[in-house]
């Protein structure tokens, strides 16, 4: 399985695009022009919706003068970027553009700033502004877990200010601030007088999150809670599936409601883990624009195809539980790469969704650096501008794709902020909704569907690139 694109091909790639475009700079500091000439450049070659975007036509522009021209007036980089993307309030939500690509590459790492305590924001219950908070959970030895910060607490003020759509980015983006704990009735929460203080600071979060086995009779359900596709941990997620192995595990439940998505390679290698599918099965193919796609399909193929695996990227054997059935569970901050483990199982083996409808992103992305072949090596080094615009739709071996609305559960039980439960536990509501399934054997649960409520967002969403999915170019 090729995950990577070539530097061969890249190569080959950089015939159908500008490539006057390209200078060296050995300037301290990149103009505009150079910036803006390697944002047409990386969305002319790569991006996913090119035919819709006018202006990224092969040939609009003959000299590298009849760019710079036409991007002239745009007063940044950042703007220019944003007059490329097709469609922004519905088709393409996620490309973005970034000043310090170390940052970036910090964060598809796993590490950020935060204070551990990871929550979503809700709208209150006959307000049109006011939202109020939940805990979802706490990182441990974080500043969050040393504060007593704990699932399932509820909060509506920061520093002394009614939480409200407006505010919640401003009031909860700061590296210190105090939350106001309150109580919840009815959708409707009340300050209770306790405030509680706290700081962030740079935390790498192993998203290998809990794991744990629960005996129901003959039944041995393994339980394992992931929170994000992250590469540099994925041989910790293989040693967390040896041992749900070594245990002897009959049922998984496999708990992706706050995953927000990640490598592709990870995604691959989780299917793989769960199903135990020959290497010579499809797990997904990649559309790409046109361009592209015909320029792969006659130079290399094999690139348009992820197969599942047997190894992990370092050649560690996969510690793989050949199950015929996963109960999988989402809300809708399960996106992106969780779904793709999901709609990628399906052809293959018994997938039930207890939750609530996922988030309804199909499309990868990739990182493009500002050298010849748009890869990290040669990186213009007077610039940290770095584009990571979507570059192809994710397809299942039975042709599944667009599911622009999310995946709908067969089990709907949503999230009851005045009981959350403790995760990982037998009686947590929707890890017990799947325990009942496993013990119904399939039969209907008769699971009760509860009532609806307003996601705003959360600190998984007020993070950049939360939601990615994304593959990676070789150096």
């Amino acid at each position: 399985m090729k995950k990577h694109i070539t530097y061969s091909l890249l190569l080959i790639i950089s015939t159908i695009t500008i490539t006057s475009c390209y200078k060296d700079n050995d300037d301290v500091f990149a103009s505009d022009n150079v910036i803006k000439n390697f944002i047409y450049r990386g969305m002319n070659t790569f991006y996913l919706y090119k035919p819709d975007v006018p202006v990224l036509a092969n040939g609009t522009f003959a000299t590298i003068e009849e760019l710079e021209e036409f991007h002239e007036p745009f007063e940044t980089p950042e703007s220019f970027f944003e007059s490329l993307v097709f469609d922004r309030p519905n088709t393409d939500k996620f490309s973005v553009i970034v000043d310090d690509y170390i940052a970036l590459e910090q964060l598809f790492a796993g590490t950020s700033l935060s204070n551990g305590m990871e929550f979503g924001l809700v709208a209150e219950a006959g307000s049109p502004t006011n939202i109020y908070g939940y805990v979802r959970y706490v990182l441990p030895n974080s500043n969050a877990a040393t504060q007593g910060i704990e699932r399932g607490m509820i909060f509506n003020q920061v520093d002394n200010i009614q939480l409200t759509r407006e505010n919640r980015s401003v009031l909860l983006g700061q590296d210190n601030y105090t939350i106001g704990l309150a109580d919840l009735n009815a959708g409707v929460a009340t300050y209770n007088g306790t405030d509680i203080t706290l700081s962030k600071s740079s935390i790498t979060e192993n998203p290998v999150f809990i794991t744990e086995v629960i005996d129901q009779g003959t039944q041995r359900v393994g339980y394992l809670m992931y929170n994000s596709f992250t590469a540099n941990f994925d041989e910790e997620l293989n040693n967390a599936f040896g041992d749900l192995q070594a245990q002897g595990i009959t049922h998984l439940v496999l708990d992706l409601r706050y995953n927000g998505g990640g490598s592709v390679t990870s995604s691959i290698i989780l299917g793989s883990l769960i199903s135990g599918q020959s290497s010579d099965n499809v797990f997904s193919t990649e559309q790409w624009n046109p361009d592209l796609q015909a320029l792969f399909e006659a130079n290399n193929p094999d690139r348009l195809t992820n197969f599942f695996r047997t190894t992990t990227t370092n050649g560690s054997n996969l510690n793989t539980l050949g199950l015929s059935k996963v109960h999988v569970i989402t809300t809708g901050s399960s996106a992106s790469a969780s779904e793709l483990v999901m709609v990628a199982l399906e052809p293959y083996i018994d997938v039930v969704h207890v939750g609530d409808d996922t988030a309804g992103k199909f499309q990868a992305s990739t990182t493009l650096y500002d050298s010849e072949n748009f890869s990290r090596a040669d990186a213009n080094p007077a610039h940290r501008y770095a584009l990571q615009p979507l570059i192809f739709k994710s397809v299942n071996s039975a042709g599944f794709t667009d599911f622009v609305d999310g995946l709908q559960p067969d089990i709907m039980l949503r999230e009851d902020f005045e009981n959350l439960g403790v995760l990982g536990n037998p009686t947590e509501p929707l890890l017990a909704a799947c325990l009942a399934d496993i013990l119904a054997n399939g039969r209907p649960s008769g699971a009760p569907q509860n009532q609806r409520y307003e996601h705003v967002s959360g600190s998984m969403e007020m993070k950049p690139f939360s939601t990615d999915m994304y593959v990676e170019l070789n150096d």
